[in-house]
């Protein structure tokens, strides 16, 4: 009889993490602490999102809308499935990319072939609003009523009135009136009770200043045509009709003044034009073709200042870029011979400039060329009045000096780094062929650093090509350059040029042009920089 050998289990599959290989971020069993804090974050997420979604619906901005469900709606498809583990890491830089670089390009491509700036900055319905907002007078038959004022989630203030017929009235800024029922009136004969707002106080409103401005300054929609006026009040507690003397006519697309008779007719140009070429002072944004961008070859005053600017631009990012790689390297060269005693402790005092915070370093800097009390002229130039910011060439010297200062620490810090890269062997075998400091410096020692350095002297050009920082704090672009339009200077670069024509820094604004220039500027950016990275590749050809 034979006897079979006991047989052995077959041991379980062996699998890694959690027991029964189920990730402890999909796991009910134990703590779960990794499902438990992925709920968490992608509520978190989920929330931000419906928020979005929310504040997009409500300004009907529909392509924000769809953007936003998409990425909200992948966002949990990939992190609730099992599937697509490389998205799980991939989906977050993604999405930031997404967000601020792509999404930033194009909606700047699109504001540049509009003509969306001062006097362009909303729709045709704004501009309608604004329009007789600015022509509203009060009826002088227009009964009182009385008022109350109210506010809800947010901060949101609205009137309450009581209207001719015995009921309540409520609206605000952007929602016109419309009956509050179960309103509540008082002995007064005022709203003491609307459902979804809650009433200010008589006391509140005649002890805070900075809301009776903004009582005196808010205007309710009495309906949705704009003709019908709206409710204004002087004391918070009553109110009365205010109608525009300018009159809309949405079908003939005019507005018409009624107390002169003047008829503004809307044009392909965003404006309110009468007959006589007179233009009501606020319109609406519209698509302008390539026309932003043909100004700025076409019109001869932009187009000669911009032509200055831009030749400064290429002279500041060279330099920019040339004279600290030279001062960097010359001193690498130096604090890189063994026989220097100290070269620690000096290394690092000329590390300290990099440390500094660049705006600081140009608003101390500004103070010192100061023409009157700086200590440049004082302590150099025996007491010379130069004025260094008022000159256009001396204030470009300068901004020069200041932005070698600034930079030349990084330049000698990677020099640092590649000339203690270098084989020894090389130079030794160079030495043994009789080759000087000069050959070797010429044939050997640079060749190598620039390979090494080449790339970050590429991005450094990109980087001072629109080096904003320097600029605008150490002398804000000045001087001016005489009749040169958005007030540029002459040592404004592209970049600031920019700054300048989008009316940030004050005056009118022009986003549509400035956009245009923005494209400008990243063509050529990245047009210089795809060139010299091709070229760099023959350096290689010295390894």
């Amino acid at each position: 009889m034979t006897v079979d050998a006991p047989t052995t289990p077959a041991s379980p599959p062996q699998t890694t993490g959690t027991p029964g290989g189920e990730s402890h971020a999909r796991r009910w069993r134990g703590p779960g602490w990794g499902f438990l804090a992925k709920i968490a974050l992608m509520a978190l997420v989920n929330a931000f999102g419906v928020m979005a979604l929310i504040s997009a619906f409500r300004a009907e901005s529909w392509v924000v809308f769809g953007a936003t469900l998409v990425l909200l709606l992948a966002a949990d498809v990939v992190y609730f499935t099992k599937r697509a583990l490389p998205l799980k890491y991939l989906l977050p830089g993604l999405v930031f990319l997404l967000v601020f670089q792509v999404f930033i390009f194009a909606y700047t491509a699109y504001i540049a072939f509009t003509n969306y700036g001062t006097g362009h900055a909303g729709t045709q319905e704004q501009a309608v609003e604004a329009a007789l907002i600015q022509g509203e007078r009060r009826i002088d038959d227009s009964p009182t009523f009385p008022l109350s004022v109210v506010e809800r989630l947010g901060g949101e203030l609205g009137f309450a009135i009581v209207d001719e017929d015995g009921d309540v009235q409520v609206g605000s800024a952007i929602e016109p009136l419309s009956e509050a029922r179960d309103a509540e009136v008082g002995a007064g004969g005022v709203p003491t009770e609307v459902p979804g707002w809650t009433v200010v106080p008589r006391t509140t409103v005649i002890t805070d200043p900075a809301l009776q401005e903004q009582i005196a300054s808010l205007r309710v929609p009495v309906s949705d045509d704009p003709n019908d006026g709206s409710i204004r009040t002087r004391d918070g507690s009553s109110g009365a009709v205010y109608e525009s003397t300018l009159v809309w006519d949405a079908d003939a697309q005019t507005i018409t003044d009624t107390t002169t008779g003047t008829v503004y007719s809307a044009d392909d140009r965003g404006s309110f034009v009468s007959d006589d070429g007179t233009a009501l002072p606020t319109g609406w944004y519209v698509n302008v073709g390539f026309d932003n961008f043909l100004r700025l070859f076409t019109d001869p005053m932009l187009a000669q200042t911009l032509l200055a600017v831009t030749v400064w631009t290429f002279v500041f990012a060279i330099l920019s870029v040339v004279l600290p790689f030279a001062l960097g390297l010359l001193l690498a060269l130096i604090y890189n011979d063994a026989r220097l005693k100290g070269r620690r402790f000096l290394r690092t005092l000329y590390i300290l400039p990099y440390a500094f915070p660049a705006f600081m370093s140009a608003l101390l800097f500004r103070g010192m060329f100061n023409a009157e009390f700086g200590v440049i002229n004082d302590l150099f130039f025996f007491g010379a009045d130069i004025n260094w910011l008022g000159d256009p060439w001396l204030a470009r010297g300068a901004v020069i000096w200041v932005n070698l200062w600034l930079t030349y620490p990084y330049y000698f810090l990677v020099c640092t780094g590649a000339l203690q890269a270098l084989p020894p062997d090389t130079l030794e075998a160079a030495q043994l062929d009789g080759a000087g400091r000069t050959r070797q410096l010429r044939s050997i020692i640079l060749p190598l650093v620039l390979v090494a350095t080449a790339p970050l002297l590429i991005s450094s050009f990109a980087f001072s090509f629109n080096n904003f920082t320097v600029i605008y704090m150490f002398n804000n672009g000045g001087p001016a350059i005489p009749g040169a339009p958005y007030a540029l200077g002459a040592t404004d670069i592209l970049i600031s040029a920019i700054y300048d024509i989008s009316g940030v820094s004050g005056g009118a604004a022009d986003y549509g042009l400035a956009s245009a220039l923005s494209i400008l500027v990243f063509a050529v950016v990245g047009a210089i920089s795809a060139v010299a990275f091709r070229q760099t590749r023959k350096l290689e050809e010295f390894q």
